[in-house]
Order: C-alpha cells, then sequence, then structure tokens
C-alpha cells in the first residue's frame, strides 16, 4: 500500500495488514500510538475538496520542527486521523490559527505543562459537519469532535515534530494531548454566539477558536439558583495556586457553561459581560495565599503585582475582565466547567472559509 509519508512529501510503502502497518508506522516514528486511516492520494484529494483549498497552498511554518507546511500535508494528518472530509476546513482553519507567528506554538509544543491545543468550533458548520454541542462536547463518541482534535494533534506530532520526551517536555502531559475538541452550544445559550461578541464577526459566520489549554476542571452546582451562587462555585475552580494562570500573567481561562448554568445567570439579568466583570472582582485570593503556595518569586507577573506588600489585598489570578472567556457548551444537568489557559499563548478566534 503506498501513502504519504505523514505529510512529509514523500509517499512510502505500507504492508497491507493493519496490524503490521499500525507496527512499521511506529517504527517510521508517525502518529499517536493508535490505529490510523491510510493516506493514500485519492483520500488526500478528497480532503482537500471538502475544503475547497489547492494542495500547494502554504501555511507558516510550524514549530519546533521549523517545516514548511501545504494544506497537503495537513489534509494527511486529517485522513490518518479517520476525519470526513466535511470538516477539513475546521482543521485546516485551526492550524492556520495554530501556526500563526503569534500564537506561540513553540511554547505549547515543548513546554513541561501539560497544555493542548483546544479546538472550539462555531456557526452553522457545527450543525452541517456534525459536531457535538450537547451531552458529553468534550468526550468521545462522535466523529466530528473526535477526528478534528486527533488531527489538529497528528500534525503536530507528524509535521512539528513534538514527541514527548524529544520536543515535547510534558512531565505528566495530559490525555487532552490525544484530541481537544468541542462545540459552542449556540442553541443553549443566552447571549450572542462566542466568536460573535470575541472576534466580532458575523453570527451567521463559521468559526473556530483555539487556545493553549489545561484541561476541563468540573464545576459542580446543582442547588444554586441564582447568578451569584453559581459564579461562586465557578469562580472557586479559578482561584487555585498550581494552575499556569495563578501566576503568570497575560493568561486566559475560559468559562463553559452547562445551558442551565446558563439560563439560572440569564435570569438573574447578568449579560457575558456581567459574567466577565464579576469573576474579575470575585475571583481572588489573599496575597498570603499566593506566598504560602509558592508562587512569590516564580511569577511572570507585571511589577505592580509584585511590588504589594498587604497580604490582606485580595487579587485575582487573571489581569482583566476580558480574560474570562465565556461561552456555553454541553447539555443537560447542572454542570459546567473552567478550562485555564497556558499562561503564553493567546485564545484565538478566527472565521473558517
Amino acid at each position: 500500500m503506498t501513502v504519504s509519508a505523514a505529510g512529509q512529501g514523500e509517499w512510502v510503502e505500507l504492508p497491507d495488514d493493519p496490524e503490521e502497518m499500525v507496527v512499521e508506522a511506529a517504527r517510521l516514528g508517525w502518529g499517536d500510538g493508535l490505529p490510523f486511516i491510510p493516506a493514500t492520494a485519492e483520500r488526500i484529494d478528497a480532503m482537500l475538496r471538502g475544503a475547497g483549498v489547492d494542495a500547494g497552498q502554504r501555511l507558516p511554518v510550524i514549530q519546533p520542527s521549523r517545516s514548511e507546511i501545504t494544506a497537503a500535508d495537513v489534509a494527511v494528518n486529517a485522513v490518518m486521523a479517520g476525519c470526513p472530509p466535511v470538516v477539513f476546513p475546521v482543521v485546516l482553519a485551526a492550524m492556520r490559527a495554530l501556526v500563526a507567528p503569534d500564537f506561540n506554538l513553540e511554547l505549547l509544543q515543548s513546554t513541561t505543562h501539560p497544555t493542548a491545543p483546544l479546538v472550539i468550533v462555531h456557526g452553522a458548520i457545527a450543525e452541517r459537519a456534525g459536531f457535538n454541542t450537547g451531552t458529553g462536547t468534550l468526550g468521545p463518541g462522535t466523529v466530528a469532535n473526535a477526528t478534528v482534535g486527533r488531527a489538529v494533534r497528528l500534525c503536530l506530532l507528524n509535521l512539528g515534530h513534538a514527541r514527548p520526551g524529544l520536543a515535547d517536555f510534558a512531565t505528566q502531559a495530559s490525555p487532552a494531548k490525544y484530541a481537544y475538541c468541542m462545540a459552542e452550544n449556540a442553541v443553549g445559550s443566552p447571549w450572542a454566539p462566542y466568536h460573535a461578541d470575541a472576534a466580532g464577526l458575523d453570527p451567521g459566520q463559521s468559526a473556530v477558536t483555539v487556545m493553549g489549554a489545561e484541561g476541563p476542571h468540573h464545576v459542580n452546582d446543582h442547588t444554586s439558583t441564582t447568578a451569584t451562587g453559581v459564579l461562586s462555585t465557578v469562580a472557586s475552580m479559578i482561584t487555585v495556586l498550581g494552575s499556569n494562570p495563578t501566576w503568570i500573567t497575560g493568561s486566559q481561562t475560559m468559562v463553559v457553561l452547562g445551558p442551565e448554568h446558563a439560563a439560572t445567570v440569564a435570569q438573574s439579568g447578568f449579560t457575558r459581560r456581567d459574567v466577565q466583570m464579576w469573576l474579575y472582582e470575585n475571583a481572588r485570593m489573599p496575597l498570603s495565599a499566593y506566598k504560602r503556595g509558592g508562587m512569590w518569586g516564580m511569577q511572570i507577573w507585571p511589577r505592580w503585582k509584585q511590588v504589594i506588600e498587604d497580604d490582606g489585598f485580595l487579587m485575582c489570578p487573571l489581569d482583566s475582565p476580558d480574560s474570562f472567556r465565556v461561552m456555553v457548551g454541553g447539555g443537560t444537568g447542572r454542570n459546567s466547567c473552567v478550562i485555564p489557559g497556558d499562561g503564553l499563548t493567546p485564545c484565538v478566534t478566527v472565521a473558517i472559509d
């Protein structure tokens, strides 16, 4: 079987037997350790047609390999991940955002922090391509979510060459490094679609958000009946000492409210901006807690934070209300999640062509 060499501009022969093929691929340094779909010329062409792009269309170089990559290279990895062609525009848009020079992909690829690229899908393409916006949006069972997340990871492995212990030095890493993709539940949201507020895009435009992120931190609140009740529980998951946003200035955190929590918050009259403002004013810890937890002396903080001496001073781990990104995702159940950023890569939303 002749297949593309994981997007490196070469073709190689792999055994037809699936078990032998996986063994040979591992020897060549391809993949994520799981079986994959062979990237034949026919499958790559179908993927490119799905996005209406030319094979030779170039993207910025990918880090840390500093390799020049094309749409065809990304398509190879989308095939390997099992993506149907209809989701390839999401993969390509996500990769364009990740390899953009101002995203700091090299940090995401090489840090000891267990960061992974979270891909969030917005707009009409979510329904058209079969993304799960509801129950279990961050979990298994949906082809679109699973394969898009995996395709992005395969690109980072096969094109970026970020392999554990070689260029990827995450101390324990995270299951999110296999696949990390969800879709916004715009139908269940009391507010405008996230990409309209965050990036000024037309609400009807399809878009994708990428961020370097920790895994989701669960927020369980089955009893609160007001916005301040729900958000107090959310805030408790933000004021922790061990997360990167606590000690790296410029960090962002994604707050994904379940539809029931979002409805409770909106019934109190809170807009998305009110949620951001409330969390910034109330998700705070005493400065003494930062010191006690070993943060003092290791922070990447602005000067004004470093010179504070009053141990009674209450400080938010994040720098401004805009550091809190708020959207609705998931299905039935009074649960939400907080997804801290890695602190050194921005949260970026781009339109899908």
